[in-house]
């Protein structure tokens, strides 16, 4: 973790040199009040948000841009060199992660909708970031096989402790194929920073599952953030019509999709009868009916000391922020917010300022950042 004075100094320098502008609308929560600055408008379905050393930032558009923000206004010139996605439904440019040493090696990942003709897939790409453009771009991920589906593409990432990478593929639209462990849909993937399989993966000593496997029986994950004590790795997935989960992710574990859920097609008729199944995970948390979670993170900082320790998930479905106090792994209260701000919150990301960072899907998006109001 970086020592408490650099983290101070990186603070203070996002505040001193970011030229809001607030909405008008302040917001009540249970033991907070807040308004949201506006940083950036004008985004194209903007998807994930990273935070640069130097007090910048970079935003991905699902429509396949790469986008700076420096000292508080965006830049209208897109990022140069990204490799190239296919943006078809659900498909398009995913989430940003810096490699853990990004300061010195300023190497991140990129994840995408790509298609060939064999269909589209998932992949990752790692690139070098400098001087407003990417180099270097190498493709270190594939899932396979491709399909001719445009949705369910996962494309969530994060890093651990130990700098390995965890990648999230959907089902691709075809539920079955999250219970085969010879097909990479429907699960996490954990992989060094230079595609191979990550020490320790379940398949590396069992040839009935994919080498890069960590965990299966995943529908289509959409959240995912590292718990800033355990160092585990949380996600949240969206169900079908009902059923959307919050997981703790444990090695060669069977979340269960589509075996047992929550949730019913989007028929009304059910899926499966049942809920559980030997073997088979539960979910830490569920929603019925579906939110469509999108974008998770926990909350760190110092502006909303209440609120530390808090998982926050934004929804697209039922537009708003989701609050949620947690226990012993365990969800112990939960609070809807921003349900009068009419917006599908995509990303939500705590910010090395202290405050917290929304994006909104839309083809006029915003990036939102969570201020406390005295």
């Amino acid at each position: 973790m970086r020592p408490a004075r650099s983290f101070a100094m990186l603070s203070g320098l996002f505040l001193l040199w970011l030229p809001l502008v607030a909405t008008s609308q302040t917001f009540t929560s249970e033991d907070a009040r807040f308004r949201l600055e506006t940083v950036a408008d004008g985004l194209e379905y903007p998807w994930s948000l990273a935070f640069l050393p130097d007090g910048s930032m970079l935003v991905t558009e699902r429509a396949g841009r790469l986008r700076v923000i420096q000292n508080g206004e965006l830049l209208p010139q897109a990022v140069q060199g990204l490799p190239t996605p296919v943006v078809s439904g659900q498909g398009g440019l995913f989430d940003i992660a810096l490699h853990p040493n990004f300061k010195e090696n300023r190497a991140l990942f990129l994840s995408y909708a790509h298609r060939s003709s064999d269909g589209m897939t998932t992949r990752v790409a790692r690139a070098i970031f400098e001087e407003g453009r990417l180099s270097d771009v190498t493709v270190i991920f594939e899932a396979l096989p491709r399909s001719g589906t445009s949705r369910h593409f996962g494309g969530r990432m994060a890093f651990d402790a130990s700098s390995h990478l965890y990648i999230s593929v959907g089902d691709r639209g075809d539920m079955d194929r999250a219970q085969d462990t010879q097909d990479d849909a429907g699960g996490v993937h954990r992989i060094t920073v230079n595609g191979a399989p990550a020490p320790g993966n379940p398949g590396l000593g069992d040839s009935g599952i994919n080498s890069t496997l960590f965990t299966w029986g995943n529908r289509n994950i959409q959240g995912m953030t590292v718990h800033p004590i355990t160092g585990e790795i949380w996600t949240h997935e969206h169900g079908p019509r009902g059923g959307d989960e919050i997981n703790i992710l444990k090695a060669g574990t069977n979340y269960g999709w589509p075996e047992i859920t929550y949730g019913i097609d989007y028929t009304w008729l059910p899926i499966t009868l049942d809920t559980k199944k030997e073997g088979m995970a539960q979910p830490l948390h569920y929603w019925d009916p579906s939110i469509a979670p999108s974008g998770m993170a926990f909350y760190t900082g110092s502006e909303f000391p209440q609120w530390q320790g808090n998982l926050f998930v934004g929804a697209l479905k039922l537009r708003k922020l989701v609050r949620l106090e947690i226990e012993n792994e365990q969800v112990v209260s939960e609070e809807d917010l921003l349900t009068t701000l009419e917006e599908r919150i995509r990303d939500v990301r705590a910010g090395p300022d202290g405050t917290l960072w929304l994006l909104t899907d839309s083809p006029q998006g915003k990036v939102y950042r969570v201020v406390p109001v005295q």
